[in-house]
């Protein structure tokens, strides 16, 4: 069953692709949505499994993205999916 992640507060300069690379480090990553607010940006990442997407939450979280400290955490269940 997939997982889904939020990360929050993105650099402006990162895209779907980036993120995509930067999570795939820690598992199968199956789609990525950015918002679209240029304040507190923030993007919807779904994994293949549970496992890879806490693998992701405690290597990212908290971390630098282009000079950005981002938070990686688990999305609600009523949080919009990504397409």
């Amino acid at each position: 069953m997939s997982t889904r992640l939020y990360v929050s507060n993105l650099p402006l300069s990162e895209t779907e692709q980036k993120l995509a690379h930067r999570v795939g480090k820690f598992g199968v990553v199956l789609s990525v949505a950015l918002e679209s607010a240029r304040s507190r940006r923030g993007a919807f990442v779904e994994m293949k499994t549970s496992a890879e997407a806490l693998k992701a939450i405690a290597a990212l979280n908290l971390s630098d993205f282009d000079g950005r400290l981002v938070s990686v955490y688990l999305a609600l269940a009523g949080a919009p999916k990504a397409s």
